[in-house]
């Protein structure tokens, strides 16, 4: 194999990359405004600013000059005005902000220290909807009541706090309106839960949204849509509390709303669907029944959207490593259509008010996201921007092969990214990556870290095992109630497949890696085998008993995953599914990266698992991140993110050097 012409990619390059998000149409089909962000070292943040590029040539400039982040521009429905989020007030709490359409100066709209998201315009662009939380303690301003103790707090429901966000069961999520051109935002929604997802009726007279307000909400994942009147009002529920639902969207005649869900309160690893409900009241019905696949990826940034007056709607799909965008009639009885496909992932999308038009953001395995129009059939297809050009001209990018093979009546995809620098007949060490979820996957999209390590002189191998998103939702839900069995056996074949084919990666050499459930399942794997050198085990889940009742989601994800078991009704399984539990067979030098504010999977989880080996005397050594979630490897502080590949490297390299054999 040759090398294309460049250097490896090294961690600095996260601070090279510009990373496109968020593409909107303006009404004149003429400019799509998109969000560009890049991490600063210097200032240990990161940046964003709003961009505008001219569809018909002319290419991108920056609309906005935030000192720090601006974020989510919306297009008045007039084209007259942009509205955006925007922190140059003040850092971690983004205001609504107002622009003119052809430049000028920003005018801010809100002063709600929660800060405010989910900009959405009504459709006389007299009001414009946003959610933002209410209640809870706030920090004193005046220095003398900063000293003085803070006031305990009284909890009496299980979800109470949220990793990332901290605290919330005494600031839910509550809908505003605020008039466009300036006066005090009104609270349209109340009580004890969120409400997020706002959308206008196209008559303006309401708006939808989703909220949790059923009896059981404290103890499942079930939510509903609802409207309620712009001027004041009770809300009315349109759902049945069946599942989780999420992105309602009116249609343009204001008779139905759209929205992905499930119908599983309690279910794991279920499939979002799409469905239509009318806007009056009545039974749901599932349009994508006969489609099986995933219609709400997690990286996802946009939900099902009305192609104009078609009576069509367009959506995200995981399908097999790719996330597609699908077009499908909203009256049913047809079957989905892959619209824009390809060997990569859309990201974000938007159609023109006519549904002529389709803005998109989409990555691959080389690339970083950029945008691309088409026409609302798909034809004519034409990349907008290329922010990345000059980086990419620098740094040699791999290409990683895709194989496939089957096990236990499932076909399973795989991935090898080779080393830079390959040279024929030579064999490198093998870094085996994990996904988390388990409900993910893994596929073509541009991910920085498999290509750090291949820059570094290691090869890549990752596999979709059971338990991956993007399949059939049998293949999904194959690990509820098996982690660690068939999951595992995926993976450990998945490698000797890889092995197998490849003759570059060196089966003597190899190292495994992963996060969150990729976390758990390295603890696993080096307590079941000693095949690997040397392993990573981050953001892990390592004793599913305890995570159960410390995690922010433990006590209904560990209970489903347990197919509805707690700890103290099947102690005995919770103990022969954790890691912990085979501490004293661990015997592969073991990483163990943390985040000390991970509410996701605490703390404790990886104390647990260092001390045991400790007393062990294995070989471990133990990173804690402070200030940092359970989010530190995608949006944590740059310069942890920087010193977090540092450090992987250097372990890595200490026991698993690099380079050929």
């Amino acid at each position: 194999m040759t090398e294309p012409p460049g250097r490896p990619m090294v961690p600095e390059d996260l601070f090279r990359i510009r990373f496109v998000s968020d593409p909107q149409f303006h009404p004149d089909a003429r400019r799509v405004a998109f969000v560009v962000t890049m991490l600063s070292e210097a200032r240990d943040e990161y940046l964003s600013t709003i961009w505008v590029v001219d569809v018909n040539g002319g290419g991108a400039h920056p609309f906005t000059r935030g000192p720090r982040r601006d974020t989510a521009p919306r297009w008045s429905p007039d084209g007259r005005w942009l509205a955006f989020v925007s922190e140059r007030e003040k850092k971690g709490q983004g205001q609504l902000h107002v622009m003119p359409a052809d430049g000028g100066e920003a005018v801010r709209l809100t002063d709600l220290r929660p800060g405010v998201t989910s900009p959405a315009w009504s459709p006389d662009g007299r009001w414009i909807a946003f959610v933002s939380r209410v209640g809870g303690w706030e920090e004193p301003t005046d220095e003398e009541e900063r000293e003085r103790s803070k006031p305990p707090r009284v909890i009496e429901v299980l979800k109470y706090r949220s990793n990332g966000v901290g605290f919330v069961y005494d600031r839910p999520q509550q809908v505003f309106v605020v008039f466009a051109d300036g006066g005090p935002a009104r609270q349209l929604t109340a009580g004890a839960f969120d409400n997020h997802h706002p959308a206008w009726a196209p008559d303006g007279q309401r708006v939808a949204f989703v909220s949790p307000r059923h009896a059981d909400r404290d103890e499942d994942g079930a939510a509903d849509v609802f409207t309620v009147p712009v001027g004041g009002g009770e809300a009315r529920q349109l759902t049945r509390t069946e599942g989780p639902v999420s992105w309602p969207a009116f249609s343009p005649d204001g008779r139905t709303v759209a929205y992905v869900g499930h119908t599983d309160a309690r279910g794991v690893s279920r499939h979002h669907r799409l469905y239509v409900v009318p806007a009056d009241g009545g039974a749901p019905m599932c349009l994508t029944a006969t489609l099986d696949r995933n219609c709400e990826p997690m990286m996802g940034a946009a939900g099902p959207q009305w192609l104009g007056r078609t009576g069509a709607l367009l959506f995200q799909v995981e399908d097999e490593g790719d996330v597609p965008l699908y077009r499908i009639a909203a009256a049913g009885g047809g079957a989905a259509e892959r619209l824009i496909g390809g060997t990569r992932q859309v990201t974000a999308f938007s159609a023109t008010g006519d549904g002529a038009f389709i803005a998109f953001t989409a990555t691959d395995d080389t690339s970083p996201p950029e945008v691309f129009v088409c026409r609302a059939d798909g034809t004519g297809e034409r990349q907008l921007t290329d922010l990345n050009r000059d980086w990419k001209d620098e740094v040699a990018r791999a290409h990683p092969e895709r194989f496939r093979f089957e096990r236990a009546g499932f076909t399973v995809d795989g991935w090898v990214m080779p080393p830079f620098g390959q040279e024929a007949g030579r064999r490198y060490p093998v870094l085996l990556n994990i996904h988390g979820g388990p409900a993910s996957q893994y596929g073509h999209r541009f991910f920085d870290e498999f290509h750090v390590y291949a820059g570094a002189g290691y090869a890549v191998v990752y596999v979709n095992p059971r338990g991956s998103r993007g399949y059939g939702e049998a293949f999904a839900r194959a690990v509820v109630g098996d982690w660690g069995g068939g999951d595992y056996a995926d993976l450990m074949a998945g490698l000797d497949e890889a092995l197998g084919r490849f003759d570059f990666l060196d089966a003597g050499r190899l190292g495994v890696m992963g996060g969150s459930y990729g976390g758990f399942m390295t603890s696993w794997i080096v307590g079941h085998t000693d095949r690997f050198r040397a392993a990573c085990s981050e953001r892990a889940v390592n004793a599913l008993w305890s995570m159960y009742g410390t995690s922010d989601i433990g006590f209904w994800f560990q209970e489903a995953h347990a197919v509805g078991r707690p700890p103290w009704e099947d102690l005995r399984w919770y103990l022969e599914r954790s890691p912990l539990s085979y501490a004293r067979d661990i015997r592969t030098p073991l990483l163990i990266v943390h985040s000390e504010s991970d509410l996701r999977c605490p703390m404790e989880q990886a104390e647990q698992l260092y001390v045991a080996l400790k007393k062990l005397k294995r070989t471990v050594r133990f990173v804690r991140f402070p200030d940092e979630d359970h989010e530190l490897s995608r949006s944590g502080r740059p310069r942890h993110r920087l010193a977090r590949f540092r450090i992987l490297l250097e372990w890595f390299g200490e026991h698993l050097p690099p380079g050929p054999s």
